[in-house]
């Protein structure tokens, strides 16, 4: 396998950020942590954009919450919003 200077650096970056100066096992489970919250994180702002163009489009609240595994509570508090207090 073969990683180019910019995967090399993203990978450096990441460990900086998220590695809380920790070496070893507990540096790489730090940084595995941290990637994994960003990923679910912009999950979570896709998610809830698309919410938003579904219901717009004439998509109901309980559907939109079927599918996606929300309460209607939840999905009724994401229409309204621009953004939602859960997206990060």
């Amino acid at each position: 396998m073969n990683y180019t200077n910019a995967d090399v650096s993203s990978a450096t970056n990441a460990k900086d950020k998220h590695g809380g100066g920790e070496t070893g096992e507990v540096g790489a489970a730090l940084v595995v942590v941290g990637l994994s919250w960003e990923r679910t994180a912009k999950e979570v702002r896709m998610r809830n954009e698309m919410i938003r163009v579904a219901h717009r489009a004439g998509a109901p609240i309980r559907q939109l919450a079927d599918v996606s595994g929300l309460g209607r509570k939840t999905v009724t508090a994401v229409v309204c919003a621009k953004t939602h207090p859960q997206d990060p």
